[in-house]
């Protein structure tokens, strides 16, 4: 699926009362300015070399902190250039998302592979999902009793954070390394090119700031992907009605500010072209109804996530509803 065709959204999902609201909002002065994404922006840069600047003044505990913030900001970001901000030109947005900053995935592997997610029909079936936590019964009978645990584990909230990273990173790497080995040599300047990019950010790091390449890549890079994990976790379930397998969640301000609004889930993948500072505004004019659409999917925050699921895995690793 292309940049361009979810620039179009999914108005065969709306009614006449929708389309009209969607209208009126596209015709506000701050949808054709996108200004709110030009200042994230500018933001996320900002802020990320400001840090790096000021990181002696700072001390390095709280520089470390900011560090982590803007990195899983930076990749809401990305998030929010692969659909279409803030230029009507997917190359000119792609070149505020090409920058490692989030290190472990090219832009170009996270945008194909989400566009792919926003198959709402496919939405957490193994193989065809590929945002999808879910295991087929086939992958589950073959694997060893420790690594089934590994996924019971990546099931639970403070797993998610811990190890949610590790297995997604593994993942994607190993499917980098087999392409090749298959004949499959598609993607190997792709990853050249990142890796590349890499190596310099990380000794540009280093020999301006002093910030070892190690301590970027596990005390920085690796929380902020864990951090990005809140929003991902219980965001999709199984269900019949594939409109029913996505979450909103009435976030606090903080996580929202973070996440871009992505946590009123259901809002996006209706309107995947809608900018983020617009999805509040679409929700409140139709909480009900969207409340209704997703058969009760809908959560008071992640507070009580992490203090009912902490350690208690949120389902099963195990797909319920794999066709034969």
């Amino acid at each position: 699926m292309s940049d361009a065709r979810l620039s179009k959204g999914r108005s065969e999902y709306l009614d006449d009362a929708q389309r009209h609201q969607v209208a009126a909002e596209r015709a506000r002065p701050v949808w054709r300015a996108e200004w709110p994404t030009w200042l994230l922006i500018a933001a996320i840069y900002g802020g990320w070399v400001a840090t790096l600047v000021y990181w002696d003044e700072l001390g390095t505990p709280a520089a470390t902190l900011l560090m982590i913030w803007w990195c899983a900001w930076y990749m809401s970001l990305q998030h929010e250039l692969i659909h279409g901000h803030p230029t009507r030109w997917p190359a000119v947005n792609r070149l505020f998302g090409w920058a490692p900053l989030a290190v472990w995935y090219p832009y170009r592997l996270y945008r194909d592979s989400h566009l792919k997610h926003h198959n709402d029909f496919h939405l957490t079936m193994p193989a065809l999902d590929t945002e999808s936590y879910y295991v087929s019964p086939a992958a589950w009978a073959g694997m060893s009793g420790p690594l089934r645990q590994l996924y019971w584990f990546n099931n639970t909230f403070i797993g998610r954070m811990l190890v949610g990273p590790a297995i997604s990173i593994a993942t994607v790497l190993v499917e980098a390394v087999r392409q090749p080995l298959r004949g499959d040599w598609r993607n190997v300047p792709m990853w050249l090119g990142h890796f590349g990019m890499l190596a310099v950010l990380l000794w540009w790091v280093e020999r301006s700031f002093g910030i070892p390449p190690l301590w970027y890549l596990l005390a920085i890079s690796y929380p902020a992907q864990s951090l990005t994990m809140i929003r991902s976790y219980c965001e999709h379930r199984p269900a019949t009605e594939h409109k029913q397998r996505i979450v909103l969640n009435e976030a606090g301000p903080v996580l929202r500010l973070l996440f871009l609004n992505n946590n009123l889930h259901l809002v996006h993948h209706d309107l995947p072209s809608l900018p983020w500072y617009l999805l509040p505004r679409i929700y409140r004019a139709r909480r009900a109804d969207y409340n209704a659409r997703s058969g009760g999917f809908h959560m008071h925050g992640y507070g009580h996530l992490l203090r009912r699921h902490a350690f208690r895995p949120v389902d099963a690793p195990v797909h319920p509803h794999m066709p034969e």
